[in-house]
């Protein structure tokens, strides 16, 4: 599929005016679209990504978690491929945070390939914020037991894509978390 970069430009303006008002958590506040865009970047630039789909659905993986965004805009905004990719990797937030992330790990095998690449660039991502800085308010056990769930996250990606995993293999070795004893 031939990459549109207008249809990829459409979707970064998207997403940036749905998260126009957020920051991520880290010390610098930073603007909450460098977390969309880099995911997408991770793809295409370390995961080899090409397809349009994939990258659109990375930008826009959050919209609907942490806006006022649905996925029917979505699909009717970017249609329903992308849409569909998009609700695989939306977390209920009707649910307590340790139920979504139980059911990250535990439905994380069973997301359709589009899903599982996003899930593991948004892992990277994640974790290469964890490494450059904590949270405010985080812990190192906090970071540490992100690292450990993250594994098991990852684990149940596997096959997906050996350029991310690799990397994110390293990075939790690095942080003491290895890929291959995860249960």
């Amino acid at each position: 599929m031939k990459m549109s970069s207008a249809e990829l430009l459409f979707c970064i303006d998207f997403s940036a005016k749905k998260h126009k008002d957020q920051r991520r958590s880290d010390p610098e506040e930073t603007p909450y679209i460098n977390h969309p865009v880099g995911v997408a970047h991770s793809l295409a630039n370390e995961g080899h990504v090409e397809d349009l789909n994939v990258l659109k659905a990375a930008i826009l993986h959050d919209t609907v978690e942490d806006t006022d965004t649905t996925i029917e805009e979505i699909e009717k905004v970017f249609g329903r491929h992308v849409a569909s990719i998009v609700a695989e990797v939306t977390d209920n937030k009707n649910l307590p945070k340790q139920e979504r992330k139980r059911l990250q790990v535990v439905n994380a095998p069973k997301k359709s390939r589009e899903a599982k690449l996003v899930k593991l660039a948004d892992k990277l991502y994640n974790l290469r914020d964890l490494d450059r800085v904590a949270p405010v308010g985080w812990t190192k056990e906090r970071v540490q037991e992100y690292f450990q769930w993250s594994a098991k996250v990852v684990k149940g990606c596997r096959g997906t894509n050996s350029d991310l995993e690799k990397l994110l293999d390293e990075l939790m070795r690095k942080h003491g978390v290895d890929p291959d004893l995860v249960e």
